[in-house]
């Protein structure tokens, strides 16, 4: 399991302070099986399940953590591509992605390897929906190895002498300060273990990719 934790910094150079409620917003979360030829094969169920196990266990971590929760976001099912809110969760991605390929120190020589990154003023329409302060986005993507796939895995261990690879979670976190579009916190989470079919797998998942976040 790896982490790449990133937070931004005030003018002393020391961690942004969090003041204030945070809403979960609605996680992206879809499961896969690998088949035997190392193909992802979406599972309806497990996805229901981790989307029904994984907001409960984040809630539970950032309680834990001192923070004051409003009521989970759900983006309404008749919003279209081009509703407000919906481009707001697509900027959130292109901004994480943004962050995962230029947010190493030097990548981008006009931040001075400072955390700079934000979502802009548009934010603002979230918080007139939720009332919250900040927003927490979350994106994971599981894959599990099938039982054809396992078998093919220790074939190629015995045959070819190394493991032709399985199931991986990725995920990616970020708050957001809905006041000023401010990336404040964000989280790479690689892991070969992680399972959130269950609800004490989708505790550690969310201990691993809420890693750092604090008040």
């Amino acid at each position: 399991m790896s982490t790449q934790v990133r937070q931004a910094e005030d003018t002393a150079g020391k961690p942004i302070v969090v003041r204030g409620s945070v809403v979960l917003v609605e996680p992206d979360i879809e499961l896969y099986a690998v088949g035997a030829g190392g193909m992802n094969e979406p599972r309806k169920a497990w996805t229901e399940t981790a989307r029904r196990n994984f907001p409960e266990a984040a809630r539970q971590r950032l309680e834990t953590a001192g923070f004051t929760l409003k009521p989970d976001f759900f983006l309404p099912k008749d919003v279209g591509p081009e509703h407000q809110l919906r481009q707001l969760y697509l900027l959130n991605q292109a901004v994480s992605i943004s962050i995962l390929n230029y947010g190493r120190a030097g990548a981008l020589r006009n931040k001075h390897g400072r955390f700079e990154w934000t979502l802009g003023p548009g934010v603002q329409a979230l918080q007139q929906a939720t009332g919250a302060d900040y927003a927490l986005f979350t994106y994971v993507r599981d894959s599990y190895t099938s039982g054809g796939r396992a078998a093919m895995r220790v074939i190629g261990f015995l045959l070819l002498g190394g493991d032709i690879g399985g199931g991986v979670q990725m995920g990616l976190a970020s708050l957001v300060d809905l006041r000023t579009g401010q990336v404040v916190w964000h989280n790479l989470l690689l892991d070969q273990t992680g399972d959130l079919r269950d609800p004490q797998g989708a505790q550690e998942t969310a201990g691993d990719l809420l890693k750092g976040i604090q008040r």
